[in-house]
């Protein structure tokens, strides 16, 4: 928890000051007391309160006072909040390694597979936009709540040379700008910022799906350092194996500017190739922006990924001023030790509780 006026604490000075006083008053009515030789005259005299019912209400109205004077200093808190009109930017990796049939039957299948399930799992009403890259980053799916629309784009993507990650996030920065007023484009120069805490991101993400590195454009840590500057987190996800295996993709999935030969792609069936995404600067790309670096070994790891990844995006925590939840304590605190020191001070009730005890 946070304070935005500190200062407001001084405050609590006030718990002291009226217990001074109420140890002063005790003080000079014991002074001002008169003698009585009879023990039996000064406890009918005495009210028939016990200790704990003289003691309740000084302690409520102090607790009070303590926490009205904690929300005078306005206090914030980081709470879990639903981020509704977030937009989630999916960028997809289709270079020609995605056509690697280390995950059957071909990565980009895999893929599709599983950014389609990811869609279709979305609240109705959620805003998705989708992003691909190789060479070029291109925005396929401006940011929409249009399920068939981004379904349908998924089922058409095509394969290219090359890898431009860090081109496909600032495409993405661009997206999500022309939707929140709040996100500067990548055109506009903002202040650098590194990490920082999480109820300071937007709700706006992107999420970032390779197998390759960055061979294309801009430097995908540059392109991290200008999402973090926006206050955007960047979410990677390195998919593939290790294993070198065949690259083939059908005829739907492969772009004009592709090396095409049969069923098969690039190197033909002879050769293969296994992982090579960059680890490290997905790694580093995900911790500037405060995002979190996921590796996929396989579809059914892929799918979990994606379905897991609305934990942390729809769900996350913001800088939230709790004052009036101060206020209000402080007031029912105040307002129980006022009434219980009234009700149990009222003309007879001493007497009655006495002659019942």
């Amino acid at each position: 928890m946070s304070l935005t006026w500190p200062w407001a604490l001084t405050a609590l000075l006030a718990f002291p000051l009226l217990l001074g006083y109420r140890w002063w008053m005790r003080r000079r009515r014991r002074r001002e007391a008169v003698r009585v030789s009879s023990v039996a005259l000064i406890r009918a005299a005495l009210p028939g309160r016990s200790l704990w019912r003289r003691r309740i209400p000084v302690w409520l109205f102090a607790a009070g006072l303590i926490v009205l004077a904690t929300g005078a200093a306005r206090p914030h808190a980081s709470v879990p909040v639903p981020a509704s009109s977030a937009t989630i930017m999916l960028a997809m990796d289709v270079s020609g390694s995605m056509c690697t049939t280390d995950v059957p039957p071909n990565r980009l299948t895999a893929a599709q597979q599983a950014a389609r399930e990811f869609i279709e799992a979305q609240e109705d009403g959620s805003r998705i936009g989708l992003v691909t890259f190789s060479g070029v980053a291109g925005l396929l799916v401006e940011p929409t709540t249009d399920k068939k629309a981004l379904l349908a784009a998924i089922d058409k993507l095509r394969t290219g040379r090359g890898t431009a990650i860090g081109l496909a996030i600032l495409t993405s920065i661009d997206a999500i700008a022309e939707v929140n007023p709040e996100v500067p484009p990548t055109g506009v120069e903002v202040p650098a910022a590194g990490p920082e805490t999480p109820g300071q991101y937007h709700a706006d993400t992107i999420v970032v799906l390779t197998d390759g590195r960055n061979t294309h454009g801009v430097d995908p840590t540059t392109a991290a350092a200008e999402a973090a500057a926006r206050r955007l987190r960047v979410y990677t996800i390195g998919f593939g194996t290790t294993e070198p295996a065949p690259m083939v993709c059908t005829r739907d999935q492969i772009s004009g500017d592709a090396a095409f030969r049969g069923d098969q792609f690039g190197r033909g069936p002879g050769r293969g190739r296994g992982q090579r995404f960059d680890e490290a600067t997905l790694t580093e790309v995900a911790e500037l922006t405060g995002g979190e670096y996921f590796q996929a070994k396989d579809a059914e790891a892929l799918s979990r990924v994606l379905r897991e990844l609305p934990n942390s995006i729809v769900l996350q925590r913001q800088d939230v001023e709790i004052t009036v939840w101060f206020a209000l304590a402080g007031a029912l605190l105040v307002l129980t030790a006022v009434g219980l020191a009234q009700w149990w001070n009222r003309p007879g009730y001493s007497r009655a509780s006495s002659r019942d005890g």
